[in-house]
């Protein structure tokens, strides 16, 4: 008899995570959630922490692998975003963004490991296509992004041999309230670009607020669990998967030309 596939969703509580849980629990899946706020799925099983709490978040994650012996995928959905210049970015902020974005996934990663490769398993690092191509204004977040995104490769040639796939999942513009969440410099912060971050973070807010739906993205993860062999990159929706390909067979220069155009017109 086959046994109760396990997964540990980081970040479960809204969104893209949100979106994830409901299609596993639908699924007949025994899911653990660790975020700041619990999930409200009710068959979910909710472990509330933050994933900058160090030890804390790691030992909740040891906790249910031991608890259920196995876990089979692993999706880290956690994330922040902040909108401010460069020149007047604050340590303490860029700092917790990548804690956030990266850290934690590298984390979790390190926590699942010892246990799938037992079994093998499946992670999913939730990037963005913003760790390919620049959001103006919000350069930690695509840095991070693509930071993470890097380690999926890295972690994909590594883990491999223990049957363990690692795929960097990359979402474009998706409509949640991860727009309203957004950490945004205010005037006295941003001084001299105020103009600019104002106009940069309205063009965001309407490229997600008119992309896909969380659920749409969630049933494009949903096909990397359920995958053989997932692919080590996968990026959602058909538009985004054009438009990461164009950036990568156009000259840099151009692809920047465009880019900012989004952002500043």
């Amino acid at each position: 008899m086959e046994h109760t596939k396990r997964a540990i969703v980081v970040g479960g509580s809204s969104g893209i995570g949100f979106e994830v849980c409901s299609k596993l629990i639908n699924r007949n899946w025994n899911v653990t959630n660790i975020s700041r706020t619990p999930c409200k799925l009710e068959k979910v099983i909710n472990e509330i922490a933050d994933v900058t709490a160090g030890s804390t978040f790691t030992d909740i994650i040891d906790r249910a692998c031991r608890k259920n012996a196995t876990v089979d995928v692993l999706i880290y959905s956690a994330g922040f975003s902040m909108a401010s210049p460069i020149e007047f970015a604050k340590e303490k902020d860029y700092r917790y963004l990548f804690d956030v974005n990266f850290f934690g996934a590298l984390k979790a990663m390190q926590a699942v490991i010892p246990y799938m490769k037992v079994n093998g398993g499946k992670i999913i690092l939730v990037g963005s296509l913003g760790g390919e191509l620049p959001i103006l204004f919000d350069s930690f977040y695509s840095a991070s992004k693509a930071a993470l995104e890097m380690l999926a490769r890295e972690a994909y040639l590594e883990l491999k041999p223990y049957n363990i796939f690692v795929t960097a999942f990359l979402p474009g513009g998706t409509k949640t309230e991860f727009t309203f969440k957004r950490k945004v410099y205010s005037e006295d912060e941003s001084r001299d670009y105020t103009k600019d971050v104002k106009q940069a973070v309205e063009a965001l807010a309407e490229m997600e607020q008119n992309g896909m739906s969380p659920c749409r993205v969630a049933d494009d993860l949903y096909e990397i669990i359920l995958s053989d062999k997932p692919p080590v990159v996968k990026v959602s929706g058909l538009k985004n998967s054009a438009y990461r390909f164009l950036s990568h067979v156009v000259p840099e220069k151009m692809t920047l030309y465009f880019d900012d155009r989004m952002y500043r017109e």
